[in-house]
């Protein structure tokens, strides 16, 4: 994956790898709220080798307090100097357990040793570091013999002062290394999350998945599912009406020798919007000025005449049926002129061999001699009634939803329609979010949603007028 692909899953899961953040931050403050202070305290001696006066031998004992110095950091650190801190403190503490508390080291260069004591108040932390220069100090004394001021032997050049703020815990920096730990968490359950996600949310992932093109991206409307593309005018829809028109536009350049005149519009499964994008599609043909017809398939579940308003009385399964001739069951859209509707009529106790019979093929023909058919069909999936009306189609137009339909329910849709020799047109990507669709061509010429109308006819331009 480059770059861009890191961040767009970011943005797609920015709220958990937040959360993550924030999440590890407070545990990290936490447990540090929970942790001991520990206050520390450093006090210094002088290693020296006696009175001077002779140059030359008081730049010998300078090397020679150099040197020892080195050794007498190792001295500092050994269980008798502890033994002598607790008598003179009065500690009940065993010689090991304080020397950890206790770090000795030598300033480069110099005859300078530091002593940092740590210990839970800070008051304990400036009386054991002055008590442990004062102990080195005997040590010293004991071994090498300093006797009258001559020898080795270590002074205290400064005490120890009280410290006014705690050593550890580190709030700041264990609150910021929880941030930091949160913040790789959730960067790598976004990245885990995404290639172990099976829902298409972008056209990159329906090429890759279905080998096929995405000839539209509809934007998400909510709970709005009515007919968004008007004669009079889009409204608040205006995306989505562009959305419709730009795929109607694909549909026109797809084959320019031979273009698709009967379309089938289906979808995976149930609930992918199908069925409001093949009347919105519908309606989009209409107003270029081309003839369409709107075909109501799904026998089972029969939606278009719900959601256009029309009687559904009389309809398909009428004029198969015989009871009806097809030019008496044909409706035609009272606002959209050029779009004519076939509803669904009576519900058959048979729909897939209704719709796979010979009298179903010749209504799809006689209707596409007149202008475009577009077909609303069942999903896929749970039955096989798409297949077998884009078998006698000129191909089938796929819908699938942003972030809810699966790679593999996508590609076992297109196998039923390859098993019946049916072609796949291309995939509808529905209820995308509305930033990633785009604010619409139109809006890049100084047109509001509310003011962008097409029209077909004076009269209805007048109309769209009126109403704007």
């Amino acid at each position: 994956m480059e770059l861009a692909d890191y961040l767009r899953i970011l943005r797609n899961h920015w709220i958990a790898v937040t959360a993550m953040v924030i999440v590890a931050a407070a545990v990290a403050f936490g447990w540090s709220s929970l942790q001991p202070k520990v206050y520390a305290a450093s006090s210094s001696g002088f290693v020296t080798s006696g009175s001077g006066g002779d140059p030359g031998l008081d730049s010998l004992n300078d090397s020679l307090s150099k040197s020892r110095a080195a050794s007498y950091v190792v001295l500092a650190k050994d269980r008798e100097t502890a033994s002598i801190v607790i008598d003179d403190l009065g500690l009940d503490t065993a010689p090991e357990s304080l020397v950890g508390s206790i770090d000795a080291a030598q300033t480069p260069e110099t005859v300078l040793i530091q002593i940092t004591a740590r210990a839970g108040t800070p008051e304990d932390a400036q009386e054991l570091a002055d008590a442990w220069v004062g102990a080195l100090a005997r040590r010293v004394s004991d071994i090498e013999g300093a006797k009258g001021g001559q020898g080795m032997r270590i002074e205290v050049s400064e005490s120890a002062q009280l410290p006014t703020s705690p050593v550890s815990p580190n709030v700041q920096r264990n609150v910021l290394l929880g941030a930091v730990l949160g913040a790789l968490l959730g960067a790598g359950y976004a990245v885990a999350r995404t290639l172990l996600d099976r829902r298409l949310r972008s056209t990159e992932d329906v090429e890759r998945a279905a080998k096929l093109s995405v000839v539209g991206s509809v934007p998400d409307l909510g709970k709005h599912d009515d007919l968004f593309v008007t004669a009079s005018g889009v409204g608040t829809h205006a995306q989505a009406a562009e959305a419709i028109r730009r795929l109607r536009t694909n549909l026109s350049y797809m084959d320019v020798d031979n273009p698709p005149r009967a379309i089938v519009v289906t979808s995976p499964k149930q609930g992918d919007g199908k069925s409001t994008v093949a009347a919105n599609l519908a309606a989009a043909i209409a107003l270029s000025g081309q003839p369409v017809t709107l075909v109501d398939c799904d026998l089972r579940r029969p939606n278009v005449s719900r959601s256009l308003g029309l009687d559904d009385t009389v309809g398909l399964t009428d004029v198969l049926a015989g009871r009806v001739q097809l030019v008496d069951a044909v409706q035609e859209h009272p606002e959209i002129t050029g779009l004519s509707v076939l509803t669904s009529g009576s519900r058959p106790p048979n729909p897939s061999e209704i719709l796979g019979s010979q009298a179903m093929r010749g209504v799809v023909a006689d209707l596409a001699r007149v202008g475009m058919v577009v077909m609303d069909a069942p999903p896929l999936l749970p039955v096989t009634d798409a297949a077998i009306v884009a078998h006698s189609a000129d191909g089938a137009l796929i819908t699938v939803s942003a972030g809810r339909t699966l790679d593999t329910e996508l590609t076992s849709a297109i196998e039923h329609l390859h098993a019946v020799h049916a072609r796949p047109l291309g995939v509808i990507l529905n209820r995308v979010s509305r930033r990633n669709v785009g604010s619409g061509n139109y809006a890049h010429y100084g047109y509001a949603p509310d003011d962008y109308v097409e029209t077909t006819a004076p009269e209805q331009k007048s109309k769209g007028s009126a109403r704007s």
